[in-house]
């Protein structure tokens, strides 16, 4: 437990840390998400250590994941279709949760995006809320919580 804890106490703090300044500010910045993502290598290496490659095939993976998408929209449109945090942000939530849970992870979060889009333009009748930027990150969080907890609470506290 004496372990585990303070780890579970980073990971939430950063998380609420990514989120706030994902909604106030619009960006995900590096001083959370470095913290984040090497804090998920350390804590599977010292808590776990048969789980460390699953982390860091997940950090690689989530990456590389949302990289791809980011750099063929930007190609494709000429424009940012996503912010790069949420790349680095998906790699971090795959250092902590392995690259088992990043498919379903990017999966419930974009449905949960989708969904609370839907909601806002039921409420607001007008087209303006598809043309204001989205932060994905509180999505993604949101999503690391609810699919990515089996991998981190199962261990012994």
């Amino acid at each position: 437990m004496l372990t585990t804890l303070p780890f579970l106490i980073i990971y939430l703090v950063l998380t609420v840390l990514l989120v706030r300044s994902d909604i106030l500010a619009g960006i995900l910045p590096d001083k959370y998400l470095c913290p984040l993502l090497w804090s998920g290598l350390v804590f599977h290496l010292c808590v776990n250590p048969d789980f460390l490659p699953h982390a860091v095939i997940g950090a690689l993976a989530g990456y590389a994941g949302f990289a791809v998408i980011y750099w063929g929209y930007r190609l494709a449109s000429k424009r940012e279709g996503m912010g790069y945090g949420d790349v680095k942000y998906l790699a971090a939530l795959g250092a902590w949760h392995g690259w088992c849970v990043l498919p379903v992870l990017a999966l419930t979060a974009a449905l949960t995006a989708l969904l609370y889009l839907g909601i806002q333009c039921c409420r607001y009748q007008d087209n303006q809320v598809l043309k204001n930027p989205l932060p994905f990150g509180p999505f993604l969080a949101a999503a690391g919580l609810c699919s990515g907890w089996q991998s981190v609470i199962n261990l012994p506290l």
